[in-house]
């Protein structure tokens, strides 16, 4: 008996006169679309098929016709599973990549050879048949990787009668995120120390600690033969071999070098330009001075700590075009990994008595704009991802405490030391108790404002942030939610780029009962004024600071502004 597929425009269509079916000799299925269509012919052979309405037949055959092309084209792996789990039907690119060409009646999992799901959802295939929703989840197969989603086929009952599941190749992408998370754990910990190692090596220790870590990374992490680290004298121009493994000691390691474009190598552009330079061929490359005997190919990337190049971070294969864009995104990673580091012990080494303030104070003001710049990112960051992807949100607010975490190590540290090394400190900040470990907002567009709130209140005992505008400003007092600490004082220039003093008044209002805010202003100068209505709107009094100020008068309006807060009873 032959079996006929009849794909009707309605369910009340009449099929067409001049087709007469003898039920002794046709078995007749009905289909209600095309998509139906597409099930019933994946899950069984049909003699033909044919259309009730001739207008629609033409397109219904070219759907037909384009899909099933498209699906032998698609760059994924394609297969349509019955309810038990089953292959129906697979496409070649998904028989090629386990070499199985014969994968139909087969268990899906069993058909690729052995596989293990990674993530939360582990059975994404049953879930989809169970629920009727689409599944998504990353499907480990030996060395490769693939994200394997399943999407459920419903029948017209409403019942799941079957799961397309497509595999994409990520193999690639997921190795390098591995080999990133890796380097960044890495990289975190180059410099390492605990406090009581930091007192009980000397420089000349940390450094060959440091050079021991990078080492290790390098040939057991990056899978590098060939390394070489130099760093920038500021003062001569010169560079100076800190890390050498491999390079031919006759050629490389003692050749002087200079931060020069020309007649330096590829070292010396790469430091004097900031850019870093792939050489595929050393053979046919005009800047490559020899450095490993036999060396074919090169890359060379600089050490920056912000905007200063410090010195250069190399690497060499004695393979010609043994690098591409993905080592060049590793070794970028990597190197600014080692220049924090490097700078970290360049701190630590301009004071070699341990925890003298002079080192703790020299730490403060390198890391103080930069930590605060990761604070500023990470807020905006968590406002454009928040309602998109929450995994990223919670990693971004991760960033946001450890940022946070450091600045308390710190002043943690700068406040243990003190009394060991300068007693004039110590007069300082006990001549202001009530500034012990207040939390302090600062917003202003000038950097060197921000830099000497840092430098002013920190010495007094307070932990300070700063922001360079008012939506900022805004975010950041968002970011204190109901876990951390909220601000003691906000101090804010009364003319931000984005926002005036009487607006920011009313924006923090809505955030914040009664916000501890004082505005700074230059000279009395107030052309919109943003004091007046600021004070007829709340803002509480005495709370003006003119500029430029002095620190006993900076001190006072801040310590005035803490002892009112907490002499207010709570409501």
């Amino acid at each position: 008996m032959r079996k006929v597929l009849c794909i009707k425009r309605s369910p009340d269509h009449p099929c067409r006169p001049e087709l007469n079916f003898d039920p002794s000799q046709c078995e007749v299925t009905v289909a209600a679309n095309t998509q139906d269509a597409f099930r019933l012919l994946a899950e069984e052979p049909f003699d033909g098929v044919y259309f009730t309405d001739r207008e629609s037949c033409n397109d219904s055959i070219a759907g037909l016709v384009h899909s099933a092309e498209i699906l032998k084209l698609m760059p994924d792996g394609v297969a349509l599973l019955d309810k038990q789990g089953k292959i129906v039907r697979a496409n070649k690119r998904l028989a090629s990549w386990f070499d199985n060409p014969n994968m139909a009646g087969l268990d899906f999992y069993e058909a690729l050879g052995g596989s293990s799901i990674i993530g939360s959802e582990s059975s994404p295939i049953r879930s989809a048949i169970g629920t009727g929703k689409e599944f998504e989840s990353l499907l480990c197969c030996g060395e490769r990787f693939f994200t394997l989603k399943a999407v459920p086929i419903v029948a017209p009952d409403g019942q799941c009668s079957s799961v397309m599941v497509t595999m994409a190749d990520t193999t690639v992408a997921h190795n390098q995120r591995q080999k990133l998370d890796a380097l960044h754990s890495a990289g975190n910990g180059l410099a390492d120390l605990r406090p009581e190692e930091i007192y009980q090596m000397d420089v000349e220790q940390r450094i060959d600690l440091l050079k021991e870590n990078i080492l290790h990374f390098a040939l057991d992490l990056l899978k590098y033969d060939v390394v070489e680290i130099r760093l920038l004298n500021q003062d001569t121009n010169d560079l100076s071999v800190l890390l050498s493994y491999g390079i031919n000691s006759d050629e490389g390691q003692d050749r002087p070098l200079k931060a020069e474009a020309r007649g330096n190598g590829v070292t010396g552009f790469v430091v004097a330009t900031g850019n870093s330079y792939l050489c595929e061929d050393t053979t046919n490359d005009p800047l490559y001075l020899d450095g490993l005997v036999g060396a074919k190919s090169s890359l060379t990337v600089p050490l920056k700590f912000g905007d200063q190049v410090i010195g250069s971070f190399n690497v060499e294969s004695p393979k010609p075009r043994a690098f591409d864009e993905s080592d060049l995104r590793f070794i970028e990673a990597f190197a600014d990994d080692i220049a924090a580091s490097l700078n970290t012990l360049k701190l630590l080494d301009a004071q070699r008595s341990n925890a003298t303030l002079e080192s703790v104070e020299a730490i403060r003001e390198a890391v103080a704009l930069p930590l605060d710049a990761i604070l500023n990112d990470t807020v905006h960051a968590i406002e454009s991802y928040i309602g998109h992807d929450p995994d990223v949100t919670r990693r971004l607010r991760a960033i946001l405490t450890h940022a946070r975490e450091v600045k308390k190590h710190i002043h943690q540290i700068g406040r243990q030391a003190v009394p060991e090394c300068d007693k004039k400190f110590i007069v300082r900040a006990e001549q202001r108790p009530e500034l012990a470990d207040k939390r302090i907002l600062v917003i202003d567009a000038d950097e060197q404002v921000r830099t000497s709130a840092h430098c002013l209140l920190e010495r007094a005992g307070c932990v300070v942030e700063t922001a360079h505008e008012g939506h900022e400003a805004i975010l950041m007092v968002q970011s204190c939610g109901t876990t951390d600490t909220p601000y003691d004082v906000i101090i804010a220039d009364i003319r931000l780029p984005d926002i005036g003093g009487y607006d920011l008044l009313i924006q923090l209002k809505q955030l914040v009962d009664d916000p501890p805010l004082i505005l700074m202003t230059g000279f009395g100068y107030d052309p919109g004024h943003s004091i007046v209505k600021a004070r007829q709107a709340g803002l509480r009094a005495n709370s003006v600071l003119f500029k430029p100020f002095r620190l006993d008068q900076l001190l006072e309006i801040v310590e005035s502004t803490v002892t009112r807060d907490s002499q207010t009873p709570a409501k």
